[in-house]
Formats: structure tokens, sequence, C-alpha cells
């Protein structure tokens, strides 16, 4: 009995330290060439792109990247300087972040066929979902 409860705790304590390290991992940063270059890759391959396409699309891909990477530095230096965001602000952000999305759609438009719209529509959704996921269990392990 005793060795039993020593093995599941040592398996417990193996489990958790595991997982933390698959966390930090995680936490790897790309630099915004790598992440570019991995977003089109991603989607050409989800969606057979033709070259024209990857021409487009990395273009666009490059430009919300630098756009992200300006936001989350601002984000970086508020948080330094232990500012919270006023709720208005968090609208706002809400709000311009909606607008982006809705701005990159129209731009996907233009490049993609009817087809390829669906299945990244349907893929972006999938990703949504998949984050709220991460975030709730995230909460939960914080707790």
């Amino acid at each position: 009995m005793m060795k039993k409860l020593v093995f599941m705790a040592l398996l417990i304590v193996g489990i958790t330290t595991f997982a933390q390290e698959k966390r930090e991992e995680r936490k790897e940063k790309l630099t915004p060439e790598q992440r570019v270059n991995f977003q089109v890759k991603k989607i050409t391959k989800e969606l057979n792109l033709n070259e024209k396409q990857i021409e487009q699309v990395k273009a666009l891909v490059s430009k919300e990247v630098e756009k992200r990477e300006a936001k989350r530095a601002e984000m970086e230096a508020k948080r330094e300087g232990q500012t919270r965001p006023s709720k208005k602000e968090m609208e706002a952000r809400k709000t311009e972040m909606k607008a982006n999305q809705e701005a990159m759609k129209a731009e996907m438009k233009k490049i993609l066929t009817v087809d390829q719209l669906s299945k990244w529509e349907q893929k972006q959704e999938e990703r949504k979902e998949k984050m709220m996921e991460k975030i709730k269990e995230e909460a939960n392990y914080k707790n």
C-alpha cells in the first residue's frame, strides 16, 4: 500500500515537472521573419496556394506581424510601467483587434478562391476555439 502511494506521488511530480517544461518550451520566441515564414507555410499547406497567392499572403502576413509586434512592444512598455489598462482602453483594443481581423479577412478575400476562403475561415474559427480552451486551461491551472 505504501509503495503504491509513493509511486503515485512520484508519478504526479514527474508529470507536473514535464508539463512545466513543455510550457517553458512553448515560450521560445520566434523572430518576426520566422513567424511570417511559419504562418505562410502553414497557410500554403492548408489551402494549397499557388505561387502568386503565396507572394500576396506573405506580404499581407508580414504587414500583420509588424502591426502585432508594435502592439506587443507598446503593451510590454505599459506592463513595465505597472500601468493597467482602463476599461475604456481595453474596449478600444478589442474594437481595434476586431477591425484588424475584418481587414485581414477582406484582404484574404481578394487573394483566395471561394473554396480556399471558406477553408481558411473554418481554420480561423478552429484556432479561435483552441485559443479559448487554452485560456480556460491556464486560468484553471493558475487557480
